[in-house]
């Protein structure tokens, strides 16, 4: 249930501000303008950090969020290669990637603490291993470590662009060029909090992409990341008009993508953070993915 206050004291931070008025933690606060639940003056605030003036009307629906807390599961996943130092998962479509509010548990951190003995703790307990994600709805190859020397080699890997990673995608519209370079950065959308968008003053962010096929109303092409930002592939697609099909919140849902956006991590290039050699890893399309590909005409075999 929303309360409503009525600044009292000018040049406060919108976030400090709250914290004192419904003596909730700053986390829960910082969580709660994420999420959109807190107005300013009727209006979604621009950042946390905004200073308000005398007189301002904030409105916030604060609750503190419950511990989090990763448990081990026995739930199936497909493990494509696994040593002492990595294991590499073909991560389905619809399960999330760690632990969140909304999603406490049946995520692949759970999977991998049932059937992995150890994993590297530089994440803390609810992402131990986890070196880079796939969104809920987005299936395919991903890398863990399972200790703190190699989670450091893949994240300077990824961050360095030494790590290739290939995704294909359906996309809604037939795209003209036989390739190109998305170059937008992103960062949290001011409108909803849950969503991310092409910002000027966001992170950079830049998608490269080649079409592989066209059907009638649709294009198949592999995108390649050079950088990691939330739902980055799907909100550079939407940014040249060409948005995911399926995606329900940077396009439209579709019958034929039922769990949502046709975006699969279909390989995985690196280089192994012990040994130094280079690794491929490859996963198949799933069955929705395949699926649709046959009903809308494609003919390229992925």
């Amino acid at each position: 249930m929303s309360e409503v206050f009525t600044c009292d004291k000018a040049n406060v931070r919108l976030d400090v501000f709250l914290a004192e008025k419904t003596d909730k933690t700053r986390s829960a606060v910082l969580k709660s303008i994420e999420e959109g639940r807190v107005l300013l003056n009727g209006a979604l605030p621009t950042k946390a950090g905004v200073k308000l003036s005398l007189g301002d009307v904030v409105s916030a629906d604060i609750v503190e969020a419950r511990p989090i807390s990763a448990s081990p599961q026995d739930i199936p996943i497909d493990i494509l290669y696994e040593d002492n130092d990595i294991v590499v998962v073909n991560k389905p479509q619809g399960m999330v990637t760690h632990p969140a509010s909304g999603s406490p548990d049946g995520t692949l951190v759970n999977a991998l603490l049932y059937k992995v003995s150890d994993l590297s703790g530089i994440n803390g307990e609810i992402r131990p291993g986890i070196v880079h994600r796939l969104d809920k709805d987005t299936s395919g190859v991903l890398v863990v470590a399972k200790n703190d020397r190699a989670h450091l080699s893949l994240s300077e890997q990824i961050s360095t662009k030494k790590a290739l990673r290939y995704y294909y995608a359906i996309v809604v519209g037939n795209i003209a060029a036989e390739q190109g370079r998305i170059d937008k950065p992103i960062a949290r959308s001011k409108r909803d909090r849950k969503q991310m968008a092409i910002s000027e003053d966001g992170r950079n962010a830049v998608t490269l992409y080649r079409v592989i096929e066209r059907v009638k109303g649709y294009t198949l092409v592999e995108c390649e990341l050079l950088t990691g930002r939330t739902h980055q592939i799907r909100v550079h697609m939407k940014s040249i008009g060409h948005p995911v099909l399926g995606d329900p919140v940077y396009g439209k849902p579709a019958a034929i993508a039922p769990n949502g956006q046709l975006l699969h991590a279909h390989k995985l290039v690196l280089y192994h953070p012990v040994t130094g050699e280079k690794m491929c890893f490859e996963a198949p399309v799933n069955e929705v993915f395949s699926a649709a590909l046959s009903a809308l005409g494609f003919k390229s075999e992925i």
